[in-house]
């Protein structure tokens, strides 16, 4: 039955291979399981309904993917996706969290309208390389000071002026400081849960150095021992690591559709398609390449299939009660271990599910252990900076601007308008303008109306 369904045989696979290698590709994801709850609860999310929408969420989808499509590619709630909602989003604006979810459910039925009509190969057609890559390292440092700061590796200090004080504290603790009053320093090695956090960072760091399969995941289960060991981490009375998932405390269906609606949210909407579209374009053609997936003509059957399953799980996500699902990069380490079809993806669909029985263990989780997976995804996403021509000016500029305002001003939204606003501008000025795709063009006007719209 195996054999029909996925056609091993033609892919030359077998069952064990396919099955190890979901097996791996569930080991170097599954981070996301204990990561997702701690950004997510930031935002004011029960972290238990956060782990339910993750753990389901990651597996039906993923499940999807080997079943319809037969593509080695597993999906789950997005890095840098999840911080955009949490931090920008519900944090920034000042937007709740069911509002948030409406705008992701909102954004994946545009997801699947630009899949359908084929707007979406397009787009990813428009968009230059410089930007594609610069938005993967802009994410990647967003995440890395997210880290630094759960870690307490960064720490930010204020020395407030007496008038700035005044205007805080009459403001009941809403202000804005100074630029000179708001100073970023080195956190206090003292403090217990730096040091686990940096033991954490270092032992992390050399089993990815000696390519040791799951390094994240059993970075984060050691540091956590080492926690309860340090008195850090409390383990409550009548503790068990396995039990039924509390399906009491969800965040099923609890997204607010009209509430986005009526918020005007679509510059929000706009920048999660936005990004999603071009996280997976890149994850499902590279990972596909890698899997063998590819006619003579140099065309990836079933990719129209990968997509809309992907554009799924993004509304599929929000009723769960998390930010967008997307394919993971990680799944090329399945494809490493030999998976060259759905099963991989089945068997780690399987095992997301499966997590939910030990739901009681992400409880224990500290910040110290989940921050150095943060810094070290971060760093495995800044290897696209390779790939920007940082010679030409018209290129290397809007590149820049896109990678450093995400993390300085903390908004991936804010990095990816100045980019798109940037470069058809620097290439209309040297006379390259006809290097730009007429999209972007359009894009660029939409980056501005947004702006000037949201001046206010």
């Amino acid at each position: 039955m195996l054999e029909k369904l996925f056609d091993l045989s033609a892919r030359k696979t077998d069952v064990r291979t396919e099955v190890i290698a979901g097996i791996t590709t569930f080991m170097t994801m599954a981070y996301i399981l204990f990561v997702n709850p701690s950004i997510l609860g930031s935002a004011g999310m029960d972290k238990n309904a956060v782990l339910l929408a993750t753990a389901i969420g990651a597996g039906l989808v993923s499940i999807m993917m080997g079943l319809f499509v037969n593509y080695p590619i597993a999906l789950a709630p997005g890095m840098g996706l999840n911080a955009f909602y949490a931090f920008s989003v519900v944090i920034g604006m000042g937007v709740s969290w069911q509002v948030a979810l409406g705008a992701v459910f909102i954004s994946g039925l545009i997801f699947i309208l630009l899949t359908v009509t084929q707007v979406r190969q397009l787009l990813v057609e428009g968009m230059p390389n410089s930007l594609k890559h610069a938005i993967t390292v802009g994410i990647g440092l967003f995440i890395t000071i997210i880290g630094l700061k759960l870690s307490g590796i960064m720490s930010i200090r204020l020395s407030l002026i007496p008038p700035t004080l005044e205007k805080i504290v009459a403001a009941k603790g809403n202000g804005t400081p100074l630029s000179f009053e708001t100073i970023i320093e080195m956190g206090k090695f003292t403090h217990p849960e730096v040091l686990l956090a940096v033991f954490g960072l270092i032992f992390i760091a050399v089993l990815m150095a000696r390519q040791i399969k799951g390094s994240i995941l059993i970075g984060i289960f050691t540091t956590t021992v080492l926690g309860i060991l340090m008195g850090i981490v409390k383990i409550p009375a009548g503790f068990s690591p396995v039990a039924m998932p509390d399906f009491s405390r969800n965040a099923f269906f609890a997204l607010d559709i009209m509430g986005a609606l009526n918020m005007g949210l679509m510059a929000i909407v706009f920048t999660f398609t936005f990004v999603e579209l071009f996280d997976t374009m890149g994850t499902l053609v590279g990972t596909a390449s890698k899997a063998g997936i590819m006619d003579k003509n140099g065309k990836f059957p079933g990719i129209g299939k990968a997509m809309l399953v992907d554009a799924t799980g993004v509304s599929l996500g929000a009723m769960l009660g998390t930010s967008t699902i997307t394919a993971y990069v990680e799944s090329a380490a399945g494809v490493g271990a030999g998976g060259r079809t759905g099963l991989t993806a089945v068997v780690c669909g399987v095992l997301f599910l499966l997590a939910l029985l030990f739901t009681p263990l992400a409880g224990l989780i500290p910040d110290a252990a989940t921050a150095p997976a943060l810094i070290i995804v971060g760093a495995l996403m800044l290897e696209s900076i390779r790939n920007i021509d940082f010679g030409d000016f018209t290129e290397g500029l809007p590149a820049f601007l896109t990678i450093v305002l995400m993390p300085f001003t903390y908004s991936i939204a804010n990095g990816i308008s100045a980019g798109l606003v940037m470069y058809p501008l620097l290439k209309l000025v040297t006379g390259r303008g006809r290097e730009v795709h007429w999209i972007v063009y359009i894009l660029a006007v939409l980056v501005v109306f947004r702006f000037v719209f949201l001046a206010e």
